[in-house]
């Protein structure tokens, strides 16, 4: 095996696990949201952040005011 083979498998290895990483972060932001929106921030190709937005809506009737599962338990 070629020290470029070798060095290409780490590399791929590498971006799996960034990959997986990520997913994980999403799924855990998703978990417990109502409404909102989850943005992925890149920078020269790289993931460098993840934002999550939540919105807390309202019903009509304000003695009805619920917030979703995370916003309730700040």
């Amino acid at each position: 095996m070629s020290l470029t083979h070798s060095a290409n498998q780490l590399a791929l290895k590498h971006n799996q696990d960034v990959s997986q990483a990520i997913l994980r972060a999403v799924e855990e932001l998703k978990q417990g949201s109502g409404f909102g929106s989850i943005e992925i921030v890149l920078h020269e190709g790289r993931v460098t952040q993840i934002e999550k937005r939540e919105k807390l809506r309202l019903t009509q009737d304000n003695t009805k005011t619920t917030p979703t599962a995370k916003a309730a338990a700040k």
